[in-house]
This record gives C-alpha cells, structure tokens and sequence, in this order.
C-alpha cells in the first residue's frame, strides 16, 4: 500500500524528531517545517494526506495555516490536527471552527497522536488507514477481528469487539454511557444506558485478564476512557 504523505508542522525541534521517529516507523511519508509560509508552499507543492499542525509557529500562525489551507480547492478537504499548548476550551473551539479536524493538547504521548492520526483517517480517507489501532500494550486487527495484549490473544464477543474499537479510536477521551450508546450500539432504542456498564467490565475482565493494569477510567458522573491511568 502506497504510504501516507504527512505534513507536519512544528518548530520544537526536539518535537519534532520524536514526532518523526514514531511517524515513519508507523510508515508515514513525512515532510516537516517549523515555519507557516514554508507549510503553505509544501502544501501547494504536493497535497498531504494529512496535516499535523502547531499552533504556534514561526511566521504565519498554525490557525492561519489551516484557514488557508481549508480555502484553496487543493487542500480544501485534507484532514488537519491542530497540536498545541493552548489547552483553553475557547482554543479549542477556534482551532475547530477554522476547520481542524481534531485537537490535541500538549503535553500528549506520541501513541495518542499515532491513534488520533489514524483515527482521523478512516473516518475520512479510509483507504489510506492502516488495519491495526495499538495503545499502551494493546494491539486490534481490526480486518482480522483479533486483540492481543502483550502478545496474547484476548477473546472478546462482538459487542465488547466494537467498545475497544472505540476506545482504541479515541484514547484519552472520555464518553458518556449516552455517546457510547450512539456509537457502539447504533441508537438501538430497546438498549438502555445501564448496559454499557454491564459490558465495560466484560471488556475490563477479558483484557485484564492475569492481573494486568486496567487501562479503561471511570470518571464519575462522566463515563469512561482508555487511558494507562485508568482506575475502575
């Protein structure tokens, strides 16, 4: 399969070769640049497939970017991270107003962007995603319908199947009993709220099986998460 073109953004240099290192391993073709202008004209040059993009760089900021880059027909259309440090709920509303696709907060592991890349690309150019979502120990073989965790297999039924996608597709991020209702279960009205918790800990007691870390939060009053600080 033809490899990814990534755009990426960023003028931490020590970042940014991190960034590289996980990227092209993941088997992403990157291009990188620190500066705003620079971006524009790589972006011209050879359309990405895929841009991560700092808010605060030199130049023309990353919001700017990403406003020009959403109004050329070229680019239109090609998904955007924003990355940064500004983590205000007003900032993150700006970054996806002027059209990222999603926003990650520094300080971030590399692994949740890996996963919010890929997750971005399949729900946009799904020919370009990979087969596999990883976090922590974690492995899915999503056309296989196969996990593993530590490099042994976890049996899984097909509804706890379709909740660790989720999870897998949105590490870090917490939902509500109701949103994952809408996403694992399809709006099926004869399922009710209480069930997903009857099957979150049939996904927590498969995948910790042996006494490993529980890696889904329960956060009161709010939902659950994957997260690898994740207490039940």
């Amino acid at each position: 399969m033809t490899k990814a073109r990534l755009l990426l953004v960023e003028d931490d240099k020590a970042l940014a070769e991190l960034l590289i290192w996980h990227l092209e391993r993941a088997d992403f073709d990157v291009r990188r640049t620190g500066d705003g202008e620079e971006a524009l004209l790589l972006a011209e040059e050879q359309a990405p497939d895929i841009v991560i993009l700092d808010w605060m760089i030199e130049g023309v900021s990353g919001l700017e970017v990403c406003r020009r880059l959403r109004r050329k027909t070229a680019t239109a259309n090609v998904p955007i991270i924003m990355l940064t440090a500004r983590g205000e709920e007003t900032d993150r509303i700006r970054g996806l107003e002027t059209g990222a696709d999603d926003y990650v907060t520094k300080p971030f592991s590399p692994r949740e962007l890996l996963a919010r890349v890929s997750a971005v690309l399949r729900r946009v150019r799904p020919a370009l995603a990979g087969e596999h979502l990883t976090y922590a120990d974690i492995d899915m073989d999503v056309a296989a319908h196969r996990v593993r965790r530590g490099g042994e297999a976890i049996p899984l039924g097909p509804t706890e199947f379709r909740l660790l996608r989720h999870f897998l597709e949105h590490p870090g991020r917490v939902f509500s009993r109701e949103r994952l209702l809408d996403a694992v279960w399809a709006h099926d009205s004869e399922i009710e709220p209480r069930t997903v918790d009857v099957h979150v800990r049939r996904l927590r007691k498969a995948i910790n099986e042996g006494g490993r870390s529980d890696i889904i939060r329960t956060v009161r009053s709010a939902g659950y998460a994957l997260d690898s600080d994740g207490q039940a």
